[in-house]
């Protein structure tokens, strides 16, 4: 027996000894800021690479990471407290000099030293090292000797889903929030509740999940025709919290939206004694906004808004909660008896900014964010609530145009984030002739995204320094499948990544090569995207 195992571990250790190696290649999407190769020598990754890790909160980081390893390469390095004498990479957090989410990766013949500002930077050093490796399964890899020092250029980097027109379940929410962190992306805007389905369980108001999570029949394309197939889903609290632990693991932070007090069919079908007629309502089957909105003049409304941003903060521990604040119609305010009392009570008047009912508006959302406010939270609101005079308290969400709403939110002194429709609506079409998608007048092919410059030239610092994040949004009402949600992210989400992570001279052919390198792990992950010669 003894003879027997010494032949095996020298078979094994001749194998691991004969494995081929591809090197490994650090222009990754996104480019870190800096990297400086040096005489260290390479160091390879193979089946007997450890992960060591300081203490237990790097544990997740080294679980995810090793596997990442495991997809990409067959083995899965084992995690250890101590560092043997070399062929370890350490994982650590204690890189003082740099900025919140930045890291250090130090590569030499020995080990690999990933030292993050936080958890967080040593989790995007570890994102970098994962899409450095070229090459497939059954291959050592080869880290040439370098040192990077990388940090984002935004502390805000956001993707958004809407699971309102069209509902993805649990599975498909977690794959969603692996594509982020692939990104570098640190923010997950989960859209929940809109005219079409209300999609979260409120326990005080259990009709939301009963009637409004279920629309009769969807509208079929463009046309004026329905399926009359009644269509819904609702997450549960348990889910949702399995949610946010899992986004967290991976250093992403769940902003729940309650879009209000437009948006809001579906819950005037569940309570139609919210709304300003009383009804009857229903949960909406075609695309597009409903004059219908949430009662300002009825009491019972903010008695409904305490109970539901009440469940919300206890679900969610985000700073921010995003209350939405567009589209909304105020013909039914203007004809509605209580509404026109609650605006003479409280003394509103047209004048050359706005009228009564957007001040009416404005109060409603104030009532909101106070209630917010008393939870310790933060609000942001789309770009409408410029328009009604919000508080500068508020992160306005940039929607209407490449720049028009930052610049004027960033000059009246609101923290933006620019997620502008021409550049980053990740569910318009690429280019004519698609058949996936929004089929909106206006294409974004993935040049387009890439070229957007979040903050212009033509901006003052004062005026940059209120842009705090970019994002890209994917709506849904022309997308029901998720392996469609895919497509139409990627690969755009990597130029997203480029604009969120990396501030240096714009070069789309240089992203491409980068990308290319990308595509594989994409493939290796089962993502679906769109292939670069239709971009």
């Amino acid at each position: 027996m003894k003879k027997l195992l010494y032949t095996l571990i020298l078979s094994v250790a001749a194998s691991c000894t004969h494995r081929t190696a591809v090197e490994a290649d650090y222009n990754v999407v996104p480019l870190p800021c800096s990297m400086l190769t040096s005489r260290g020598g390479d160091f390879r990754l193979t089946p007997s690479t450890c992960l060591v890790i300081a203490d237990s909160t790097q544990f997740v980081n080294a679980e995810l990471f090793a596997g990442y390893i495991e997809t990409l390469t067959g083995f899965r390095p084992a995690i250890i407290g101590k560092a043997p004498s070399k062929g370890y990479i350490r994982l650590t957090a204690s890189n003082c000099n740099a900025t919140h989410e930045g890291y250090r990766i130090t590569v030499s013949a020995d080990s690999i030293v990933v030292d993050g500002a936080d958890a967080a930077g040593t989790f995007y050093g570890l994102q970098t090292l994962r899409k450095a490796i070229r090459g497939g399964k059954g291959e050592d890899v080869l880290y040439p000797a370098v040192m990077i020092e990388d940090a984002p250029r935004f502390a805000y980097r956001g993707a958004h889903l809407d699971c309102a027109r069209h509902f993805f379940p649990v599975d498909s929410v977690k794959l969603y929030i692996d594509m982020l962190a692939l990104h570098n992306i640190n923010h997950f805007h989960w859209h929940l509740t809109d005219d079409q389905g209300w999609r979260m369980e409120i326990k005080s108001r259990p009709r939301l999940a009963e009637i409004g999570s279920v629309r009769s029949g969807t509208i079929i394309g463009t046309s004026e025709k329905y399926d009359s197939i009644p269509y819904g889903g609702c997450f549960t609290q348990t889910e949702m919290r399995d949610i946010v632990a899992y986004a967290a693991d991976r250093h992403i932070t769940v902003i729940p939206e309650i879009d209000l007090p437009g948006h809001m069919a579906a819950a005037l079908a569940s309570y139609p004694s919210l709304g300003c007629t009383g009804g009857p309502y229903e949960v909406m089957c075609r695309w597009g906004v409903s004059d219908d909105i949430l009662c300002a003049g009825n009491e019972d409304v903010y008695v409904f808004l305490d109970e539901v941003l009440d469940e919300v903060t206890d679900i969610f521990p985000s700073e921010y909660v995003h209350i939405g604040g567009d589209e909304v119609p105020h013909g039914k305010w203007e004809k509605c008896s209580a509404c026109q009392s609650k605006i003479h009570v409280l003394g509103l008047k047209d004048d050359a900014y706005s009228t009564a009912e957007q001040k009416l508006q404005n109060h409603i959302m104030k009532y909101a964010a106070d209630r917010l406010a008393a939870k310790g939270r933060r609000v942001i609101g789309w770009d409408e609530i410029i328009d009604n005079g919000f508080d500068t308290t508020a992160v306005v969400m940039s929607w209407r145009g490449p720049q028009d709403g930052g610049q004027d939110g960033a000059t009246h002194g609101y923290r933006v984030i620019k997620v502008p429709n021409t550049h980053l609506y990740f569910d318009y079409q690429y280019a004519e002739g698609d058949t996936i998608g929004a089929p909106y007048w206006r294409k974004i092919p993935l040049d387009s995204v890439y070229a957007y410059r979040p903050v212009p030239e033509y901006f003052t610092p004062a005026q940059a320094a209120n842009v705090i994040g970019v994002q890209g949004n994917v709506w849904t009402e022309f997308i029901p499948s998720f392996r469609e949600v895919q497509y139409m992210a990627l690969p755009r989400m990597a130029a997203l990544a480029e604009l969120q992570w990396c501030d240096a001279p714009k070069d789309f052919d240089a992203f491409i090569g980068r990308l290319r390198c990308l595509l594989p792990l994409y493939e290796a992950e089962g993502y679906c995207y769109r292939p670069l010669e239709n971009k």
